[in-house]
């Protein structure tokens, strides 16, 4: 019996686990989409050119608008959120809600002594936390003063106390015979500040300080 060779494959046949994409010479599937390498090389490497740098202009413009986006959205949220509420505002300087007005002359107390003389003034805050009137004095060195009722006293806004002032002739040689402008030095007090503020009382307070003093101080008695 004569040996048999090995038998030589037909036509169209091929090794089990292969397929024509493993055979270089095998058609191309009209469907399947070109090959990177012949985008590159072939007849449409100016378009896949194009696209690529079209394509990083579209993303890095993509990433642009999200962070845009992203930064409006946040924006948006912290112009959303409450908001605490303001600080409350200061509270006035006491001089500018004080007033301090001259009302008339007053009977002196009779313990006050000779060459004393008082009169009453009316001291009212107009707005804000109450004021403390912490002292009252004068200018002159030939006086002295005290007050009824003595300071400190509190005044609430909104209202008046009457202060009656008697004045102290020291020494006359030491006040004026003829006061122009006399004021009231006044510290004030509240929570903003303390305060020495002088008070013109007007030419009423002027004239009866300049009479009372040369009543006190008359007759030769400087």
């Amino acid at each position: 019996m004569s040996g048999v060779g090995p038998l030589e494959p037909g036509e169209g046949t091929r090794a089990w686990g292969t397929s024509d994409r493993d055979d270089p010479d095998a058609p191309g599937d009209p469907d399947a989409p070109p090959r990177p390498g012949a985008l590159a090389h072939g007849p449409l490497a100016p378009l896949a050119r194009l696209y690529r740098r079209h394509r990083r202009a579209a993303l890095t413009a993509l990433t642009l608008a999200l962070l845009l986006a992203g930064g409006g959205y946040l924006s948006a949220i912290r112009q959303d959120a409450p908001q605490p509420p303001p600080p409350p505002p200061a509270p006035p300087y006491p001089s500018l809600v004080t007033d301090v007005s001259y009302l008339d002359e007053v009977a002196a107390p009779h313990a006050a002594g000779t060459r004393t003389f008082s009169f009453a003034v009316l001291v009212s805050v107009q707005t804000g936390p109450p004021v403390t009137v912490t002292g009252i004095d004068q200018p002159y060195a030939g006086l002295s003063l005290t007050s009824e009722p003595r300071a400190p006293f509190l005044v609430r806004a909104g209202s008046a106390h009457k202060v009656v002032i008697t004045m102290h002739v020291k020494e006359c040689g030491k006040v004026p015979g003829n006061a122009g402008l006399p004021f009231l030095d006044v510290t004030l007090r509240n929570k903003r500040a303390i305060q020495v503020h002088g008070f013109i009382l007007g030419p009423r307070y002027a004239q009866s300080l300049s009479q009372a003093l040369q009543v006190a101080c008359g007759n030769g008695s400087r």
